[in-house]
């Protein structure tokens, strides 16, 4: 799951660099993907992203840790590589469908079989009797609103109107990505802090969990249904108590430990975006157009992708049988995706020169934040343990 998300993370970005590149900056003639004569270009990107990459990484993070969590043992390959080939296959199908746009409702409904399979296998593991079922309760209903987001792509590339790619975007970042993001982080990053600074507090609170759950899937519903002026209904709040969680998790002896600061600076990411949607909503009839996707931008690029980096890099070294240190490379990756995350936020302030150009370069920063991370990792995918053990 892992390598597949780490070529997709490059395979993505390097399209979506290519078409701002042409379409917006200009900086050469777009490529005429057949492909893109039937399905937008930003749709695509939103689609690439939010179902073609994120979900390898937290799929392959969540069927490993998730067993664990609830007490319930590894799960066997028969468990997960059907899961894994549908997926594969499917995602490959889609980018054969750049030139023969006739695949791609059959590589999309692959994938959703790939994305089932793993939803299934979410919902057996929160039925696992043990003392803490939230987390993964949560993580399992956000894989169903996922394989509903997919769904709702499959219908707008069969021919759909174009709510139905509205509908699935909506469903897939506010009710599956933050969702699982979320979760994720409450559970690990207080964990992973104790576990390295001595006397640290671990601070938990199942409120401020299903808080900001409730409020993301409130934000996504408001923001399907075309109601912006109402979003800092949600907006507010959830800034406010992202803002308290980040506060009760930092330790500046965890920010000096380059493997744990990757990560609350992460989290520092939710507070920001929902602060910017707050604002944008607030402001919508005296400043239409105000802030663009650059709220959106700092929750994906800002908490997303440097939340995947910082656990990802955690989970390869954990289960590679290397030590735990964020090395050079490592932390390098990180810095390059906050400086395209800031990039792509600042591209959409009012009155930014050259916001294109801005733009382009934020994707680039991603190319090069990834390919760093590939080069560092992705030999672990392939390669026996460095500590000898089995795996």
């Amino acid at each position: 799951m892992f390598l597949s998300g780490a070529v997709q993370a490059l395979a993505v970005m390097a399209f979506w660099s290519v078409e701002v590149g042409g379409r917006y900056a200009g900086f050469w003639p777009p490529p005429a993907w057949p492909l893109l004569a039937v399905f937008p270009p930003s749709m695509l990107h939103a689609l690439l992203i939010s179902c073609g990459m994120f979900p390898f990484f937290i799929f392959g993070f969540i069927l490993t840790a998730g067993p664990r969590w609830q007490g319930a043992g590894e799960l066997s390959q028969r468990d997960y590589l059907p899961a894994f080939m549908l997926l594969a296959s499917g995602w490959t199908l889609v980018w054969v469908a750049f030139l023969l746009p006739q695949l791609l409702v059959a590589g999309l409904a692959l994938a959703l079989g790939g994305w089932v399979a793993v939803a299934l296998l979410l919902t057996r593991l929160a039925r696992f009797r043990t003392t803490d079922r939230e987390h993964i309760g949560f993580v399992a209903l956000a894989g169903w609103l996922g394989v509903a987001a997919l769904s709702a792509f499959v219908v707008f590339a069969a021919g759909g109107a174009l709510l139905w790619a509205r509908l699935g975007i909506s469903l897939v970042v506010w009710g599956f990505l933050l969702p699982v993001f979320l979760t994720v982080a409450h559970r690990m990053l207080p964990f992973f802090t104790s576990s390295a600074v001595r006397g640290y507090v671990v601070h938990r609170p199942q409120w401020a969990l299903r808080s900001l759950i409730g409020l993301s899937l409130a934000h996504g519903s408001l923001a399907f249904l075309e109601l912006p002026e109402w979003l800092w209904l949600a907006d507010l709040p959830a800034m406010l108590v992202s803002l308290r969680l980040t506060w009760l998790w930092s330790n500046r002896t965890a920010l000096a430990n380059r493997l744990l600061s990757v990560l609350h600076a992460a989290f520092a990411w939710v507070g920001i975006a929902f602060a910017l949607f707050t604002m944008q909503s607030l402001l919508r009839n005296v400043l239409p157009g105000f802030l663009g996707q650059a709220p959106l931008h700092a929750l994906t690029l800002g908490f997303f992708a440097s939340m995947l980096i910082g656990m990802a890099s955690r989970v390869t070294m954990g289960h590679s049988g290397r030590p735990l240190a964020a090395d050079d490379a490592m932390w390098r990756a990180f810095c390059l995706m906050q400086a395209a995350a800031a990039l792509r936020v600042i591209s959409d302030l009012p009155v930014v020169p050259a916001a294109n150009t801005l733009m382009w370069l934020s994707s680039a920063l991603w190319l090069g934040a990834f390919a760093l991370w590939n080069w560092r990792f992705a030999p672990a995918f392939w390669r026996p343990r460095a500590d000898g053990k089995a795996g």
